[in-house]
Parts: structure tokens; C-alpha cells; sequence
């Protein structure tokens, strides 16, 4: 995906005074540094944190449709952005419950992928398997629908497709390994 093998891009301007920013090579280290030559300050471009539910009920998998950019109408897994203070297991609560009306548990960590959002911006995106305890799946807060599919059935217009089918190919070798 466009951005994710662009490691220097573009300077910026420095968010303490406002100076444009140059790359410098770090101090002992590999890699450069985005730098303000005014006052010193070094700008960290980190990725933002989000998380993502695989609620699985009797083998199937609730998904979402986007309702908004980037990925509108394609399906989504549940999920989202963090609160500045949140724990990545309660972001996925609350992401689920506003996405789909889901309340669920989640009971542990697929994995943590790297991706870009919007081609511009980068997200480190941590993955539950979780489990429905009440609610009723439908359409919510940026979802124009929602459902339940086998996992062998999945809809082709993924969204966020870099790294969403690997997500899901994972959850389904995990889930044959744990049922043989």
C-alpha cells in the first residue's frame, strides 16, 4: 500500500516553533531523525493506535460495511482508533458496541499489524478474538450494515485489504488448529 515502504518523507514543520524540519542521522545509530534546526526539538512520526475485533458466535464472523472514507461500503472488522488513555481491550469494546451494538469479551490477542490508513497515515493495529455477551449485531456509528458470515465465506471487497485478509486468514488457521 502506497506510504508503507516510504520510510523519509517529506519534513515538516516543528511543532514547538514552527521551523521546517530537516531529516539528520541519528546519533550512534541507524536511521535518520526528523529534526527542527532552530531549537533542537526531534519529531517522532509514530504510528496511531487502533484495534480490531474478530467476534466470532458459531463459526461466523461479524463485519461491518463502511459507511465513510477511506473504504466506503467495503466490509470491515469492527474497530477503530484509541482514546488517548485507552486500553486497547476496552477500545475494542466500545468500538464493537458503537459499530455493531455488540457487547463482547475479548479473549485474546490474534496479533499486531502495521498499516496505512489513508495512505498517509500509519496505524498499529492490535486484534482480539472476541466473543458476543449480549446486544444485537446491527448497523451503527459508521456502519451502513452489518452481519454474521462463515469464515469460509467472506466477502470479496475487504476493506483495508494490506493487511485485513491476513488478519482473517490467520484467525481462520488459528480457529482449525484449536477445534483438531
Amino acid at each position: 500500500m502506497k506510504g508503507l515502504d516510504n520510510k523519509y518523507t517529506e519534513p515538516r514543520f516543528c511543532e514547538m516553533c514552527g521551523t521546517r524540519t530537516l531529516w539528520k542521522p541519528r546519533d550512534g545509530g541507524e536511521g535518520k531523525l526528523e529534526t527542527c534546526p532552530n531549537c533542537g526539538h526531534r519529531m517522532f512520526r509514530n504510528s496511531k493506535p487502533c484495534v480490531g475485533a474478530l467476534v466470532i458466535d458459531k463459526g461466523r464472523i461479524a463485519l461491518i460495511r463502511r459507511s465513510i472514507k477511506p473504504f466506503k461500503d467495503f466490509w470491515d472488522i469492527p474497530g477503530g482508533f484509541l482514546e488517548e488513555t485507552e486500553h486497547p481491550k476496552e477500545g475494542a469494546v466500545r468500538e464493537v458496541r458503537e459499530e455493531t451494538g455488540l457487547e463482547i469479551e475479548p479473549t485474546e490477542i490474534l496479533d499486531i499489524f502495521i498499516d496505512s490508513y489513508d495512505g498517509c497515515q500509519y496505524t498499529h493495529n492490535v486484534y482480539y478474538i472476541a466473543k458476543p455477551v449480549g446486544g444485537e449485531l446491527s448497523a451503527r456509528d459508521e456502519s451502513s450494515d452489518a452481519g454474521w458470515f462463515p469464515l469460509n465465506e467472506l466477502p470479496d471487497n475487504i476493506a483495508f485489504p494490506n493487511h485485513a485478509w491476513k488478519v482473517l486468514n490467520m484467525l481462520k488457521d488459528k480457529l482449525k488448529e484449536s477445534e483438531g
